[in-house]
């Protein structure tokens, strides 16, 4: 039976909702997270992000064969390496330690001293095009490996469901598929998550409160860094008009640098961006060190955030309680 046009246009606007539902991409978002941003020349979909994960592991990006992105984001260690600093596909050292991808889909900026550097998309050149030192080695060989990967049997396919039928491989739609895959990348079931999000008031210890008490005063001043559900640097990085607000002196001398997540912390050894300190209660002996240091032992600009404060046995006990209580098990 034929429809009116009235149940007819009805009908097309269902069938339209109803494609656009199917086409929109389900995050799966922890309680308490909102939806990540995404740039609008690279929209989100479950071909894609299975495309990604794939390129993820695929050592034939590397200029050896034998290297991958999740050699330096190893998902055992909340996507890190547990190296000091990280090592290049053809075992160059890098200047900076591999900082974690967990929840990178809420970064402003990326990088350890790259804030002009705005998305994933962005970001990825740097590890994949990088020659001094060489990361993953992709300069020069962008079509051996399209090559290569237009010559698995399941790839072309893969591609075609992630671009719109088009099966064509190149490092524009790597590096996309690749940012879509780590916009998922999301962690949000710690203790803390549960005590804070979920309502569960037996989640943290007493222990672990007392230390979240002391990560939010004003007297350590951890929170006016580590700030935000991500406890990084992005409420700081959104203050655009103060310069690159999310990077902060660490006290080591090497000038500003990104403000870490703290979520995972204690899976993620060692710590800072060049890897020097093994354990947490090294890095609150140099943070209580520096904050009673002269302005003059930092070239005479200490960042003003620093605070100086001692903590009692005590007292450090309960702060790496909460801290490790940002940590996911399993």
């Amino acid at each position: 039976m034929a429809l009116s046009r009235p149940r007819l246009a009805v009908a097309l606007l269902l069938l339209a909702a109803a494609g656009a539902r199917a086409g929109s991409f389900d995050w799966h978002l922890p309680r308490g997270f909102p939806t990540p941003a995404v740039p609008a020349d690279n929209p989100m979909s479950a071909a894609k992000v299975a495309l990604g994960r794939r390129l993820f592991f695929d050592t034939r990006l590397s200029a050896t064969g034998r290297y991958s992105c999740a050699s330096c984001h190893d998902p055992a260690r909340a996507y890190t390496d547990g190296r000091a600093r990280a090592v290049g596909a053809t075992g160059a050292r890098l200047a900076h330690g591999a900082m974690p991808l967990l929840n990178v889909a809420y970064n402003l900026s990326y990088g350890w001293q790259q804030p002009g550097v705005h998305t994933l998309e962005e970001q990825m050149r740097q590890p994949l095009y990088n020659r001094h030192p060489v990361e993953i080695g992709l300069a020069g060989r962008e079509r051996a490996v399209s090559a290569a990967l237009a010559a698995d049997p399941a790839y072309p396919g893969q591609f075609a469901a992630a671009f719109g039928g088009d099966p064509g491989i190149d490092a524009v739609r790597i590096i996309k598929a690749i940012a879509s895959f780590e916009r998922t990348l999301l962690a949000g079931h710690s203790p803390f998550d549960a005590y804070v999000f979920a309502g569960r008031h037996d989640a943290l210890s007493a222990g672990a409160k007392r230390g979240m008490a002391l990560f939010f005063s004003a007297r350590l001043g951890c929170s006016g860094c580590h700030s935000g559900f991500n406890f990084s640097g992005n409420w700081r990085d959104s203050q655009g008009a103060t310069g690159p607000a999310a990077f902060a002196d660490d006290g080591l001398g090497a000038g500003p640098m990104r403000v870490p997540t703290l979520r995972n912390i204690a899976v993620t050894a060692p710590y800072m961006h060049d890897g020097r300190f093994a354990t947490l209660d090294a890095v609150l002996d140099h943070y209580q060190r520096v904050g009673h240091a002269p302005d003059a032992a930092h070239g005479g600009h200490r960042d003003p955030r620093l605070k100086a404060f001692t903590l009692g046995a005590g007292e450090r006990a309960d702060l790496k309680a909460f801290l490790e209580s940002l940590t996911e098990s399993g």
